[in-house]
């Protein structure tokens, strides 16, 4: 790990972030009818239609209310910074992206499968699968980096701290169906973050 990734703001992810916040105030200060045009348009919705296609991108920069924003830009800034450097700005900007319309994909699949082809209106919103595609790639870069946990206070290696959520969001997806957190969502972040890493160290593009 570089002192660098420490203390300066990679570009990616500073502007992820500036984007995520910006989004987000827009949220927020739109009057009520515009923000329900503007969910409309940019969350992404089931069942599928021509729109889902922009919406696998837009769906992100969304967020459902100041925890969901923070927790998930909390995460990009901590383990973003690191895997930005590992990556590079442009290879770390595809990655996120990559992430995050996997996770867009395996939602609207585990919804079909939940509720076939009824027209039930399901929207998701939200920056997590992409973030928890970084921190499968901050677990496989740097696997005995130690995380410090929050709740509870322990320090764990970040293998096994990606191995942990893992399985917490296999079992709270299987446990919990309906919830209104997208758990396979974040597993198809991770799904598709580890296809695109084992492609790009098979291709010799990035070495861990």
């Amino acid at each position: 790990m570089y002192y660098r990734e420490q203390t300066n703001m990679p570009p990616a992810v500073k502007n992820l972030l500036l984007v995520n916040i910006f989004v987000f105030l827009t949220q927020m200060l739109l009057p009520r009818g515009l923000n329900a045009w503007f969910e409309m348009n940019f969350a992404l919705h089931y069942p599928a239609s021509v729109k889902t296609i922009f919406q696998l991108f837009s769906y992100m920069f969304l967020h459902g209310g100041f925890s969901h924003l923070f927790f998930n830009m909390f995460a990009l800034w901590m383990f973003g910074r690191i895997v930005e450097y590992d990556l590079g700005s442009k290879r770390f900007l595809a990655y996120y992206l990559t992430c995050g319309v996997g996770a867009g994909l395996v939602q609207l699949a585990v919804n079909y499968l939940e509720f076939g082809g009824l027209p039930f209106p399901v929207v998701t919103v939200g920056a997590s699968g992409a973030v928890f595609g970084l921190l499968l790639a901050y677990g496989m870069m740097h696997p005995n980096n130690v995380v410090m946990l929050m709740f509870p206070p322990i320090a764990l290696k970040a293998k096994w701290f990606v191995v942990i959520y893992g399985a917490i969001e296999l079992f709270g997806g299987v446990a919990s169906s309906g919830s209104n957190v997208a758990h396979f969502a974040h597993l198809g972040g991770m799904l598709f973050g580890f296809l695109l890493l084992r492609y790009w160290k098979k291709s010799n593009k990035i070495w861990y």
